[in-house]
């Protein structure tokens, strides 16, 4: 028996023991279930008029035993469904595993006709009953549930058990992501999978994690994005692609924040920026038509609909929009920090000295980024923090950018994609010079890359979708920590002699 400090989780180890003395397995090998508990409640007026036996599966939920008969109500992934064992009804010995050693949370088998209660509830009357998987811990208490957030988080497997609106985020999250690879492939996209390790971090300004390969003997990054890999194979012919896959950032952690996330990028030939904030649009509306059957969503007390046209305001009119008092401020990108800290003096105050274009950034990040309850398209982004994208024509020191945002959160992001090798490399040897003065989230020089665009990559625009805050805003889940299913935690403190949920409990007495 495994050592515990917890007198119940003993006693349930007793239990097995006493069991595998009995010859009774249990942690059985199989059992073959021919209904789900939903494929019953579905099925009811047929099965009771055949009288057709069914054998479901589930966790233990609720037990109730009385003298020579037990109600107790199993949980599959489809919903629980009561059921009734009686002693004369199932053999001996199924009678005595039930009453001798079934706990709440132990997963078990039923097999029997389908029936409804005098309380018109829909039962299945057991003639056979087993033990499939022992459980040696109790569920969190009945009434107060699974509370603490970061026990949650930590014991996902518990949360799911005892918290359904938690599984049901996840499946609507499941959904999102098949039904806009379906939708992508559907317009002619091909899905494509790129790598996960890199010899240069690139693609994106962000701190990468970094790790070592032994039989190389080279130091290999997480990537940060799969950006510059999925250009490669746009260079190689590809014309429309897309990949739904992980990156990693070795940054700071919050409820907007994950060092590992999941991203749809996708790139297609001939477009430009306009082109790709057009399906941005319809994409994220068709997901949500099908997964959810509306437009109409509400985001921590915020309505917003995806429905109507999303509007599109460029950078600098976006401060005059949102900042009170500020629709006549002229902001120039090319202005001197000191005339730009003065301009926007009676509006904000930097909290650092820098270039323009960052002050002007930090204005907007502070200020109106948490009004962009959207979706709103914000456009034309400094060139200065954005390597890899085109200029306008008319305005060099702006880039053909858009960022969506909803619920005042970056959901997407895309531009005009840099397919000029001379300027790209001259943006390179920029972001590696900003690395040597310290901007460890800078690029780093890939002349691979530059090779490839100098076979000629076609013009093209690129997109970045953000699964896990689309996710976010899609189902009412305030942290990113809701809709990722492990997310990165501390590693857990010892407790000492404490309950193992971290929480005071009254489970119910054992047998």
């Amino acid at each position: 028996m495994l050592p515990d400090w917890n007198e119940i989780i003993r006693t349930r180890y007793q239990k097995a023991e006493r069991m595998r003395a009995e010859n009774i397995e249990p942690f059985v090998h199989r059992w073959n279930p021919t209904h789900s508990t939903q494929a019953v409640k579905a099925n009811a007026d047929a099965l009771i008029a055949s009288k057709e036996k069914v054998r479901v599966a589930g966790r233990i939920i609720a037990l109730r035993m009385m003298g020579k008969a037990a109600f107790f109500h199993i949980k599959d992934e489809t919903g629980p469904l009561q059921c009734y064992v009686k002693i004369d009804a199932v053999p001996e010995h199924a009678f005595r595993i039930l009453k001798t050693y079934t706990d709440v949370g132990d997963i078990v088998g039923v097999q029997g006709e389908v029936f409804v209660t005098r309380t018109g509830e829909l039962t299945v009357l057991a003639d056979n009953y087993e033990i499939l998987a022992k459980s040696m811990r109790p569920l969190p208490e009945k009434w107060h549930g699974l509370r603490d957030q970061e026990t949650r988080y930590r014991q996902r497997y518990v949360d799911l058990i005892v918290n359904d609106h938690v599984r049901a985020t996840f499946v609507k999250r499941s959904k999102i992501v098949a039904s806009m690879r379906q939708y992508l492939t559907e317009l002619g996209y091909l899905e494509v999978e790129t790598p996960m390790m890199h010899p240069i971090c690139g693609g994106a300004n962000a701190r990468p994690f970094k790790t070592h390969h032994n039989a190389l003997g080279i130091d290999l990054y997480l990537r940060i994005a799969p950006e510059l890999y999925l250009k490669r194979l746009m260079v190689g012919g590809f014309e429309k692609i897309f990949e739904i896959n992980r990156n990693f950032r070795n940054e700071g952690i919050s409820t907007r924040h994950n060092p590992e996330f999941t991203m749809l990028e996708l790139y297609t030939a001939y477009w430009d920026y306009r082109d790709t904030m057009d399906l941005t649009e319809k994409t994220i509306r068709e997901v949500a038509q099908r997964v959810f059957g509306t437009t109409k969503f509400v985001f921590e007390d915020q309505e917003f609909d995806l429905g109507p046209e999303f509007p599109r305001v460029t950078y600098l009119d976006a401060i005059r929009k949102f900042v009170p008092g500020a629709e006549h401020l002229d902001l120039r990108w090319d202005d001197p920090p000191e005339v730009t800290k003065k301009k926007i003096a009676p509006f904000f105050t930097p909290e650092f000295d820098g270039p323009t274009y960052q002050i002007i950034i930090d204005m907007f990040e502070t200020l109106v980024e948490p009004q962009l309850t959207g979706p709103i398209f914000i456009t034309e982004f400094a060139k200065a923090v954005s390597p890899l994208a085109k200029s306008k024509p008319a305005d060099p020191l702006v880039a053909e950018r858009f960022e969506l945002y909803i619920g005042g959160m970056e959901i997407a992001n895309g531009y005009s994609e840099l397919n000029d090798p001379q300027e790209q490399y001259l943006r390179f040897k920029e972001q590696v010079e900003a690395r040597e003065r310290g901007d460890e989230e800078a690029q780093q020089m890939d002349e691979d890359y530059i090779r490839a665009l100098e076979y000629g990559m076609p013009p093209a625009s690129g997109l970045g979708i953000g699964i896990d805050r689309l996710v976010m805003v899609l189902t009412n889940s305030p942290s990113i920590r809701d809709v990722i299913l492990f997310p990165l935690l501390k590693p857990e403190q010892p407790r000492g002699d404490e309950d193992e949920h971290g929480e005071e409990q009254a489970p119910a007495k054992e047998s």
